[in-house]
């Protein structure tokens, strides 16, 4: 992430859990970890209906963030798209398909960490204007 703009790890998460939502994920969850786990300040979990939408979304979140010049340390699963995981370092993105989401419930493992709050009916995440994030 040398060089890339800076981002508190909460905005780039719910910057994440936007361009998901952009790209249809269902059942979008973003964890605070921070107090919990030296793992990542965040988890951005979210599902695709079909491998070629876990990959256009693994896409979009790599496209969108390289605009800001923040880039992975790695991403794992891309060529079969059924759990694809990107690491931000202080946010880690699960994009999985409903299949293999529901086989390993990875939320699950964190029921105690606070979630923060998406509104997908709405033109806001995460109790912030979409429009101020994106920019």
């Amino acid at each position: 992430m040398k060089g890339g703009i800076h981002l508190k790890s909460k905005d780039k998460a719910v910057f994440v859990a936007e361009v998901a939502q952009d790209k249809k994920a269902k059942d979008i969850q973003v964890i605070e970890l921070k107090d919990l786990t030296i793992i990542a300040d965040y988890f951005v979990i979210c599902s695709g209906e079909s491998s070629a939408q876990v990959k256009a979304i693994a896409d979009a979140v790599d496209e969108r963030l390289s605009k800001k010049r923040l880039h992975p340390s790695g991403i794992e699963g891309l060529p079969y798209a059924r759990w694809v995981l990107m690491d931000y370092g202080d946010v880690v993105v699960h994009i999985f398909d409903e299949e293999t989401r529901a086989y390993y419930g990875l939320e699950k493992l964190w029921l105690d960490a606070p979630r923060i709050a998406l509104d997908e009916d709405k033109d806001t995440l995460g109790g912030k204007d979409k429009r101020a994030i994106s920019k």
